[in-house]
């Protein structure tokens, strides 16, 4: 039976209106006919014989809103547009496995990758062409944009051999993402000589990875730490504190609101693309979490209670889950709503001006573009009490008048991975930190995602005024699981640890790939797509494959079940050839092989209401220790066949510690100052 031939009218108008995506929404009202992705409309473009113009950003991106006012709601440009191509918009964050192929093609064309994505593809989604921003006439090197949309259309219609022969030339490039590079063992000399090389890319002056833009790289910054912690080398550890005092300090930090921004467009960290990402400042309290517990600094303490203020006050969706992004701009301008001038200043503060301004770098001709960033990067150091708690006051007062401005657009939808990442931190940072409260933050946004984003074994990627949407990447399942894995040591609740293994038992249905090894991004139900893509490589949030290292490492060690460890190993081999290509591809890979080889299984047997436990407890999460794997059980109950602590118990009636590696426990430890100098021992080389 014949297919209907879609009718032209069904993409004539712009259909936008009734999606959920705040970025496409933002799009509703352009001339241009906008379409989401579907089935249906590629097979309109085929009906057609059009390209297809794809155009891929999301709400908090600044570019995105520059090529949106100056192309998308031009009208002689949305005609070009409308009578040439069939338009397609995709919000990034809710298909990621889209926008990762198209990337990967607009690389495979020797082009810089990054947002607002303008690919050209065939009504087969096959990409030949495309590019980033494109202004709306020719500048700063870069074809204006009704040129482009020109040449590509004559080109498709005159010259359909040239598109043919680059559109078979990406599809058969693309094919490369599926595939992964096996390779041997990670030990540790492969993972210091990777931290080595970090070192060498610091920029020991200004913190972070040398030159700018600069970005958190949090998963670089951790395995530097795990290095740290293993060897105990001050250069690994001082690398680290550097990049978070110059952070936390910076201007790409919001000193009154709490929360750190995307990246410094500088070397220095002043000066902010100002949007605000649910997943950077996840990663960033769990970087502050460990270094915290290293250094007890004030600093670290206070950027993560903001930063977690931040969170609760701003960024909350029905009380309990979290919102993906705050936007760079506002008023149609990038960061107005957080810079400052002297005058404002000076009249909201009034005696306290003159000191408020010295130590936040406000003069009169400002250090950004004429307007004032905060920071205290030029005097970094927390002065005495006195001084710091009235600059507490000065920060309230320059807080207040700044919630009467026009806010930011609040990206509200919320994603499953991302939300992952946060109720990971809060448990982490929340046991650490000894914040219990952080803790029922994670619970309440764990407990959001079983209730609105599950349906029976499978979860959505998205939500958004009540409804579910997108199917779930690997990234939300691997998130998810190491998610419930930290609830689970944070709460000793055993349901956390039963969800992570009936999500790995789904993800391994629906996304690996049992002939290679490694997770698909995208489950094998998933229509539409032009390859499924793999990845190991950690970009500005984990990947798939890495976070899973990690999580088979810890569900085997927290469950007692040595396949687990098994599947660890795997993993690592099915994906270290790629090292030798990019030796900086995969730091969670890295960080994993070494959990593996090197995990603390910290057991705390003792009654949960005792305070000698909470002791123990508390020195357990306290110690410098990432490689530690946590639980505490009651005197009564048993650890797993096959825990290398079965059978301990109390020590002459009292609350106990052990600490066991591979199969090997320590003596009972029961003073909470002997367990923290037991975990923070370095490992034998």
């Amino acid at each position: 039976m014949t297919a209907p031939i879609p009718d032209p009218d069904s993409i004539a108008a712009n259909a936008l209106g009734n999606e959920t995506s705040p970025y496409l929404l933002q799009h509703r009202d352009n001339p241009v006919h906008w379409q989401p992705w579907s089935e249906a409309v590629f097979a309109a473009a085929k009906a057609a014989d059009k390209p297809v113009l794809l155009s891929i950003g999301y709400s908090a991106c600044h570019w995105c809103h520059v090529m949106a006012h100056e192309s998308f709601e031009d009208d002689g440009i949305a005609a070009a547009m409308n009578r040439d191509f069939v338009n397609i918009k995709v919000d990034r964050e809710e298909r990621p496995d889209i926008d990762q192929i198209y990337q990967f093609a607009l690389a495979l064309l020797g082009e810089q990758g990054g947002w607002p994505l303008t690919m050209f593809l065939t009504p087969d989604r096959e990409p030949f062409w495309g590019g980033t921003y494109f202004p709306p006439e020719d500048r700063w090197g870069r074809p204006g944009f009704p040129n482009v949309l020109g040449r590509i259309s004559d080109i498709y219609r005159q010259e359909g051999d040239k598109v043919r022969a680059n559109a078979d030339t990406l599809k058969n490039a693309l094919a490369g993402l599926g595939v992964n590079r096996p390779g041997g063992p990670v030990g540790r000399d492969t993972f210091l000589q990777i931290a080595d090389f970090l070192l060498s890319r610091i920029d020991n002056a200004h913190g972070g990875l040398s030159g700018a833009p600069k970005f958190p790289q949090c998963a670089l910054f951790d395995l530097i730490w795990r290095a740290s912690a293993e060897t105990g080398n001050p250069q690994y550890r001082n690398a680290v504190l550097l990049l978070l005092d110059r952070m936390s300090q910076g201007g790409i930090y919001d000193h009154l609101g709490g929360g750190y921004a995307r990246y410094s467009t500088d070397m220095f960290w002043l000066a902010p693309h100002f949007e605000k990402m649910l997943y950077d400042n996840a990663q960033i309290l769990e970087l502050l979490a460990h270094a915290w517990a290293d250094t007890g600094s004030a600093l670290y303490l206070a950027r993560a209670e903001e930063t977690v203020d931040w969170l609760t006050r701003e960024m909350l969706i029905d009380g309990r889950a979290f919102a993906s992004a705050l936007d760079a701009d506002s008023e149609g301008e990038e960061g107005k709503f957080y810079v400052w001038s002297l005058g404002e200043i000076e009249e909201l503060l009034g005696g306290n001006a003159e000191a408020f301004c010295e130590a936040y770098d406000v003069a009169a001709d400002g250090n950004w573009e004429g307007k004032v960033i905060l920071n205290r990067s030029q005097r970094p150091m927390l002065g005495d009490a006195e001084h710091e708690a009235m600059l507490e006051r000065c920060r309230a007062v320059l807080l207040q008048a700044r919630a009467k401005r026009p806010r930011p657009g609040l990206d509200d939808k919320v994603l499953a991975d991302w939300n992952g990442y946060a109720i990971h931190a809060l448990a982490l940072a929340g046991a650490t930190m000894d914040r219990p409260a952080w803790i029922g933050l994670a619970a309440d946004a764990f407990g959001f995602v079983l209730d609105e984003m599950q349906e029976g074994d499978r979860l959505v990627h998205s939500w958004r005024d009540g409804k579910g949407a997108h199917p779930a990447t690997a990234e939300d399942y691997a998130s998810l699981i190491r998610a419930a894995l930290t609830l689970f040591e944070a709460t000793g609740e055993a349901r956390y640890l039963d969800r992570a293994g009936r999500w790995t038992e789904t993800i391994d249905r629906h996304f690996l790939d049992p002939a290679n090894g490694g997770y698909y991004l995208a489950a094998d139900d998933v229509p539409g797509l032009l390859v499924r893509a793999k990845s190991v490589q950690d970009n500005a949030t984990p990947s798939s494959n890495g976070l899973m290292v990690h999580n088979l490492v810890r569900l085997g060690l927290l469950a007692g079940e040595t396949a687990f460890l098994d599947r660890a190993d795997d993993l690592v081999k099915a994906f270290s050839g790629e090292l030798n290509r990019n030796a900086l591809a995969a730091p969670l890979l890295v960080s994993g092989a070494r959990l593996l080889d090197t995990a603390l299984q910290t057991v705390i047997v003792g009654p949960a209401d005792a305070p000698e436990t909470a002791a123990l407890v508390r020195a357990a999460w306290q110690a410098p220790a990432p490689t530690r794997v946590f639980r505490r059980i009651d005197p009564q109950d048993s650890l797993p066949d096959g825990h290398p602590a079965q059978g301990k118990g109390l020590a002459d009636g009292k609350p106990a510690a052990y600490i066991c590696q591979g199969m090997t426990c320590s003596l009972p430890i029961v003073e909470p100052a002997a367990l923290i100098e037991r975990l923070s021992r370095r490992v034998p080389a």
